[in-house]
């Protein structure tokens, strides 16, 4: 045999060697549902489909939005819209645990294949993600004990203020109190309970979170329901996820033109009462 052929017949074999291995991690990749054939832009909605299975980042500890019961069943506001986005795809959930500082990284890492984790519209974050049409409006609120109720925006930069990392109230509290005293938690459940005992302040959150939480918690009270300007909350995506993207906001435009004000007599009625209408919150067809 002569040298040239054999160096044919090797490059060839290599060839064939790599193209075995890129379809063997295609193949794996596929099983995994962590990377499309859409390449880096996360699956689209035909290959959710052809899954089975759609992967929604939800909060596990944020009620009346999304947190797990005494059955560890996955309840909420945000629950309910993913139950749906699910049937109308004609496939199961599988609901994915999120902290709010991990939203981004999940989508960016494809571990999810939406977020639905109450997440607050920003420039900041639509630089990273492609969010959807909005489903829900909110503003920033502030939670205090009701013996040191704060009500006044001016009392803020004298506080110690609580926040959960990789919210919105973290942005704010950046932008506008930058010399404020800020603990950083986590986790909702961390936040809260540094409230509970003490170790701080307020809470700065959500003004839908801390309503909810204050009206189970006697002591407390959101003396500042409304700080900053109002946003949007909406469904996010991976950035270039056109396909998926484009699917969500035609399904809003489908859904009955009350769906959300239903969503909001089921699990937030029972929780705010008459402390909020629910045409300061709900956003219907994804008009704000």
């Amino acid at each position: 045999m002569s040298f040239s052929r054999f160096t044919k017949i090797g490059a060839g074999l290599a060839a064939a060697a790599v193209a075995l291995s890129a379809c063997g991690a295609a193949e794996e990749e596929d099983a995994t549902g962590s990377v499309s054939a859409s390449g880096a832009t996360g699956r689209t909605a035909q290959e959710i489909q052809d899954s089975g299975k759609i992967r929604l980042g939800v909060f596990s500890d944020k009620a009346p939005f999304g947190s797990v019961d005494s059955n560890g069943d996955y309840v909420g506001y945000d629950i309910e819209y993913g139950e749906q986005i699910a049937e109308d795809l004609g496939v199961e959930p599988e609901w994915v645990p999120v902290d709010a500082s991990a939203r981004v990284e999940f989508l960016e890492s494809d571990k999810v294949d939406v977020i639905l984790a109450n997440f607050t519209v920003t420039d900041e974050r639509a630089e990273k993600v492609d969010f959807a049409n909005p489903y829900m409006q909110v503003s920033l609120g502030v939670v205090s004990p009701v013996a040191e109720e704060i009500t006044d925006t001016d009392q803020l930069a004298d506080q110690s203020l609580i926040i959960v990392r990789g919210t919105t109230a973290e942005s704010y509290l950046d932008a506008n109190y930058p010399d404020a005293d800020v603990q950083k938690y986590e986790q909702y459940t961390e936040a809260t309970n540094a409230l509970i005992d003490g170790r701080g302040d307020a809470w700065v959150t959500d003004n839908t979170e801390g309503l909810a939480w204050a009206q189970n918690h006697e002591d407390f009270t959101t003396g500042i329901t409304s700080l900053g300007d109002p946003d949007t909350i909406a469904a996010a995506v991976k950035k270039g996820n056109t396909d998926l993207l484009e699917w969500l906001n035609s399904e809003l435009t489908e859904l009955p033109d009350d769906f959300f004000h239903g969503l909001y007599e089921e699990t937030l009625l029972p929780v705010y009462g008459d402390q909020v209408s629910p045409d300061e919150l709900v956003i219907e067809n994804g008009q704000a």
